[in-house]
């Protein structure tokens, strides 16, 4: 394996990285969520459909040139 030229300035500027972050996120708080029974007012499965749409827009992220990157 090896990592692109410029794999710290992807992980940095890229929205594809910035989206699979809130993913994540958004994954941990779906987890967290029957803690909080009762405290919050959130349907069950909406941090987890949160989630889908976050990684489906950061794969059409991936595939996009995006300004202040080298995509070469």
């Amino acid at each position: 394996m090896r990592l692109i030229d410029g794999w710290r300035a992807v992980l940095r500027k890229a929205w594809s990285s910035r989206l699979m972050l809130l993913a994540g996120l958004l994954s941990g708080l779906e987890v967290m969520l029957p803690l909080l029974d009762g405290v919050l007012p959130i349907p069950p499965g909406i941090f987890a459909a949160l989630s889908f749409v976050t990684v489906a827009a950061a794969f059409v992220a991936r595939v996009i040139a995006q300004k202040d990157l080298d995509n070469g």
